[in-house]
Order: C-alpha cells, then sequence, then structure tokens
C-alpha cells in the first residue's frame, strides 16, 4: 500500500510523537484504538481514539500541577496496557522526555536509571513492584512523585528524607482526581512543545554486559523510522496486532505503538507471556511482531506433539512444509511450477489450517526480530502458509534498519535497508548505518557517543554482516561476542548456539570458552524431552545428580557433535554443564528481549564452568 494512501499520516503532518497521536484522533476518533483485559470484569474491554484523548487530557491535567519544566524527565513502569500510552503521550505533549523502565528489573538497576536520568515522576503499577522500589528510595532523591496504578499499602510514605511533606507515593486515581482537565482543551488537543528535532525518549539498554546506556532519540528519528518501515510492510486500518513484547523496548514501542498509530490500526495488550496462546485465539491478530524465542516456542510445541503423534501424521505434517516451501519459492520467483503444488489446497486444509489456528487463524505476516531467527524455524512457519519477515535494528537507530519484503523474501537474510537509511561495511566487515534514524547521542556519556557514532555520522552497529547483490544483509556475528581460545582461535557463539538448539533436548544454550583451550557449553534441558532422554540413559530423570552423570555428559556431547559437524574441529564442544532451571528475565539471566546475558550466566556459574576446565 502506497505511503500516501489517506489512513497514513506522514511525518511532516505529524512533527512531533504527540501531533501523531492528536492527527489520529482528529481522523478517526471514533475508529476502536486499543483493546485490554480487564481482572475486575473478566472481559477484553475497548477503547475509541476519542476515549484515549480524554483520558490523556486527564494526565495532562495532573502533570501540570508537578511543575514540570520541558525537558524534565519522567519514567514509565507498567506492562503494555492503555495507561502506558495514555501517560506517554500526555507527557510528550508537554516537552517532558519519556524514561521506560522494565517492570521486573532488579532494584539496583531501577535505582541506576532513575538517578542517571534524574527522573522526577515515576508511574509504575503494583505492590510488588512498590516493594523492590522501597528497598532503594534513600537514593532517588530526584524523584518528586511516585504514581501507582494499583491502591497499595503505603500511599502516604515520603519518599525519601531528602523530601518535602507533600512529596509522596500516591494512587493514580486519587492524583488524577485532584485535576479536573479544561473541557475545551480535552476536545481539542493540547500540545506545548512542537519541534520535531527535540530529545522525546531515553531508552536504557539492556545489554548483556556492563551498566546501561541511554539511549537519546529525537521526535523525528521515530517517527521517520515507523514511516519509512511502511514501505517494507503495509500496514492497514483494519489491522488488528497483539502487543506483548515490552513496551519499554524499542522494537515494540515503534512498531507496536507508534506505526499502529500512524495507520490507524488497533492493538490489543496481552495479558502476558503464559496466556499468550489462548489471547491470540480470542483476539484473532492480523500482524504479529515478536522475538525469536516466541516462534522457537511454537515450534518446540509443534515437534512434541508430531513425536507423540503416528507416523502417517508426521509424514503429512512434513509434505505440507515442503509443498508449502515449494509454494513460497515459486511465489518468490526463485522456483519452477511443480506439479506437487496441485496438493497444496488440500494439505492447508488438513494441515496448516489448523496449525495457524492455535495462532489465531488470522494471521497474515508475523515479523521477527531482536536476534536471529533459525531458517529451519523460518521454513516451517513459512511453509505452512504464514509469512515470516525478518528485519534488524538497535534501539540506537529507532530501531529498524533493514528488514524483509514480503515479495522479496530471504529468510536466512535480514533484509534490505529500509528507505532513508544508508549502510556500508567498515573494518572487520562490521555493519555501519547512516541516517536520519540514528539517535542522538548517549544520555550523560560523551564519549560512548564519540565510540559509537563517527564525526560523519556513520554508526557502528558492533555486527559482522555480509551484504548480497541484492542489498540483502546477513549477519555473521558480534564483534564483542566473539570468543577468542587461549590458542588465538575465533568462534562466533550464536551460530554454534543456534545449530545446537536444533536439537530439542535442550530449551537454551550457551558456548563459553574465552581465554580457555577447549569450548564448554551450559545447557538449559527441556523437561519433557529431558524425562525420556535420562530414562534410555538408565537415569532417574527427577534426581539433580542426574545432570552431572558422565554416562550423560558423553550421551549429550554427542547429541551438540551432531548438531555442530559443519564448524571447524577446533570448534568441538569437550564438557557441558546441563542445568534445569530456565534463565529469565526475572533471574537476571536474560534481556527483556530473551537473549541471554552471558556475563550473568558466566558468573552464577562460575564455581561450575571452573570445575569444567580444571586439569587443563
Amino acid at each position: 500500500m502506497p505511503n500516501n494512501a489517506d489512513h497514513i499520516i506522514t511525518p511532516e503532518q505529524a512533527v512531533t510523537l504527540h501531533g501523531l497521536f492528536l492527527e489520529r484522533v482528529q481522523r478517526t476518533p471514533e475508529a476502536i484504538a486499543y483493546r485490554y483485559f480487564d481482572a475486575h470484569k473478566n472481559t477484553w474491554l475497548s477503547l475509541t481514539w476519542a476515549q484515549v484523548r480524554d483520558q490523556v487530557a486527564r494526565w495532562q491535567a495532573a502533570l501540570l500541577r508537578e511543575k514540570l519544566a520541558v525537558g524534565d524527565r519522567v519514567g514509565i513502569m507498567l506492562r503494555n496496557c492503555p495507561q502506558w500510552v495514555i501517560f506517554d503521550q500526555a507527557a510528550m505533549s508537554m516537552g517532558l522526555v519519556v524514561v521506560p523502565l522494565y517492570t521486573v528489573d532488579r532494584a539496583d538497576s531501577l535505582a541506576y536509571i532513575i538517578n542517571d536520568a534524574s527522573v522526577k515522576v515515576l508511574l509504575f503499577e503494583s505492590a510488588e513492584q512498590w516493594e523492590e522500589l522501597r528497598t532503594v528510595r534513600e537514593q532517588l532523591v530526584c524523584v518528586q512523585r511516585m504514581i501507582s496504578l494499583d491502591k497499595i499499602a503505603g500511599q502516604s510514605e515520603k519518599l525519601s528524607a531528602g523530601h518535602p511533606d507533600e512529596s509522596r507515593l500516591q494512587w493514580a486515581e486519587e492524583w488524577l482526581s485532584q485535576s479536573m482537565p479544561d473541557s475545551g482543551q480535552a476536545k481539542m488537543g493540547w500540545e506545548r512543545v512542537r519541534d520535531r528535532g527535540s530529545l522525546a525518549t531515553i531508552i536504557y539498554t539492556s545489554g548483556t554486559t556492563g551498566r546501561p546506556k541511554g539511549v537519546m532519540l529525537s521526535h523525528y528519528n521515530i517517527i521517520f523510522n515507523a514511516h519509512s518501515c511502511l514501505d517494507t510492510l503495509a500496514v492497514r486500518p483494519d489491522d488488528l496486532l497483539l502487543s506483548f513484547l515490552p513496551l519499554s523496548h524499542t522494537f515494540e514501542r515503534t512498531l507496536g505503538y507508534y506505526l499502529p498509530l500512524m495507520t490507524g490500526a488497533t492493538v490489543a495488550f496481552a495479558r502476558s507471556i503464559p496466556l499468550l496462546s489462548e489471547d491470540m485465539q480470542t483476539i484473532h491478530p492480523t500482524l504479529l511482531i515478536s522475538v525469536p524465542r516466541i516462534y522457537e516456542r511454537v515450534y518446540a510445541a509443534i515437534r512434541s506433539k508430531l513425536e507423540e503423534s503416528p507416523p502417517l501424521k508426521r509424514k503429512l505434517f512434513d509434505l505440507s512444509v515442503d509443498v508449502g516451501w515449494r509454494r513460497f519459492e515459486h511465489e518468490q520467483g526463485r522456483a519452477a511450477w511443480h506439479p506437487k503444488l496441485l496438493l497444496w489446497p488440500l494439505l492447508k486444509r488438513l494441515v496448516a489450517d489448523k496449525i495457524l489456528a492455535k495462532l489465531g487463524g488470522s494471521l497474515r505476516v508475523a515479523i521477527s526480530g531482536g536476534a536471529a531467527l533459525s531458517p529451519e524455524i523460518s521454513r516451517v512457519f513459512i511453509g505452512l502458509g504464514l509469512p515470516i519477515v525478518q528485519g534488524y535494528g538497535l534501539t540506537e537507530t529507532s530501531p529498524v534498519i533493514s528488514a524483509n519484503r514480503l515479495e522479496n523474501n530471504f529468510p536466512d537474510s535480514v533484509g534490505q535497508p529500509i528507505r532513508g537509511v544508508e549502510v556500508r561495511i567498515g573494518e572487520q566487515n562490521e555493519l555501519q548505518v547512516k541516517g536520519p534514524c540514528n539517535m542522538l547521542g548517549y544520555w550523560n556519556n560523551p564519549q560512548a557517543t564519540v565510540a559509537m557514532i563517527s564525526p560523519d555520522g556513520w554508526l557502528n552497529t558492533g555486527d559482522t554482516v555480509r551484504i548480497s547483490e541484492s542489498g540483502h544483509i546477513t549477519i555473521t556475528g558480534r564483534l564483542k561476542d566473539i570468543i577468542v581460545m587461549s590458542n588465538g582461535e575465533k568462534i562466533p557463539p550464536t551460530d554454534m548456539e543456534a545449530a545446537i538448539l536444533r536439537d530439542r533436548l535442550f530449551d537454551q544454550v550457551m558456548v563459553h570458552g574465552e581465554g580457555h583451550p577447549y569450548l564448554i557449553v551450559l545447557a538449559v534441558v527441556n523437561p519433557e524431552n529431558w524425562a525420556r532422554f535420562a530414562k534410555e540413559a538408565g537415569v532417574r530423570p527427577d534426581m539433580p545428580e542426574s545432570l552431572r552423570d558422565t554416562r550423560i555428559e558423553q550421551e549429550v556431547l554427542q547429541h551438540i557433535a551432531n548438531q555442530t559437524k559443519e564448524f571447524p574441529g577446533y570448534a568441538r564442544v569437550r564438557r557441558v554443564l546441563l542445568l534445569s532451571e530456565p534463565w529469565s528475565i526475572e533471574n537476571g539471566l536474560l534481556t527483556p528481549t530473551l537473549k541471554v546475558k552471558r556475563g550473568p550466566v558466566v558468573k552464577r556459574y562460575a564455581k561450575e564452568i571452573d570445575e569444567l576446565y580444571q586439569g587443563h
């Protein structure tokens, strides 16, 4: 769909992110903007754009009472919900800078971000979050007001000893009821600052090592990025997105919030990741924006069910994927027509439609980003008739750099650069990027900014790539993730990890070996597949010591070797540490986009890792 379509708001029309919202309200006030689940009423509810505007006006009036200056920072620490959007829009209408925080972050990390950004007002949700914040509240001298969505004990507590008596934690409804919006202002919308180049948000990177850095993005950075993405993927007013990746992350925020705002699509906020499958079958989304881990989980569930099925059913599934993939390659112009394609209508009805019904049955495209998606998993979903388009980007680029197009989709690549973004290959095959989406810099960190962006505007991504003649980018590794062994050999761990994860015995793996003579693997086993594997090996799967059994280790190493045959001999894995506890955001071993935090994992299992290297 062309960008001059009537439903699309251009950067020139929007100017700012709040201007984008006001334009959307003016164009389609009675259209459904958001759907969300009300736990008290135990039902899904909807909000029109006009209703959201009215709520934004309430929050504007309350924020005005805080006497904040243009450029002051405010924080959001909420799960995905309408209040996230409402507070964000109210804050930006006043020229405030929004600092999103992850809902399950540790107290010390929250305190660092809040203090580094000098957050003055913080909106959070629950009593559990308050218990975490209370442990560091004496450190948060910059915060003049905390607001909780839920009514919790301790509403009258002072935030810290250094604050005046009126600086207290307040329940949102009480805080809002103290201010009444001007009715004319509420109806027409209001914006204190209208400068596209001004700072809109500071997003702290959830890096796998070290302190997070605050990425400064302007209104234009984000609006330009969202608008350019529409050249790659047409989003329509009748589209329905299910939002479940954290809005604190720029991937979901740009594509799952501002892009639907730009096109008039509806967003439904999922209840939680565990309830995602149920929500998809209730909401029936047409677009899915996700990280690879979600597709991997669905794929693993499909495979597990197939293993319990009769041989004929497994053969029918494999045939469906094979024929569906041939159909995809033919439609892409990369393969000739084949008589097998005549089977597709039957296979679609017998196999593909039934599986895709578990994803709501209405998906027309799925977007994958945040990390590399296995070509095997892409092939299965595409073969079943669900186009998956993989993209790539960084928080520092607002975030999208490149993406595949539906009609020019190479699933083993991250696509071509989006409109307005230039790319080139620098030293060590590092991808460098230049364009209107590049960040303003790192907050309070000019040294890191200089290291990231050259004087002539080229941003260093840290990722190594190759670029085909067609302009498709393939990520080959990450400079800082390269393992340099004690013999000088260099190993790209992410490639090996993706290969090992093809074995369904493993749910999560991490290759380790920096400065050591050989590689080891830390692996979290899949509970069901581990139970079968252990019984076949003659050990009790429920006994913790079975994970350390030497007979088991040799069998597991053979599984790993079978998946890593294509890697050089020096990349052989010699030892393995099997684990039953999954790595998660909550235990600090995954980032919010479900990437493994290598440093914390090594620290958590330092003793066990040392034992695997003893005597060598």
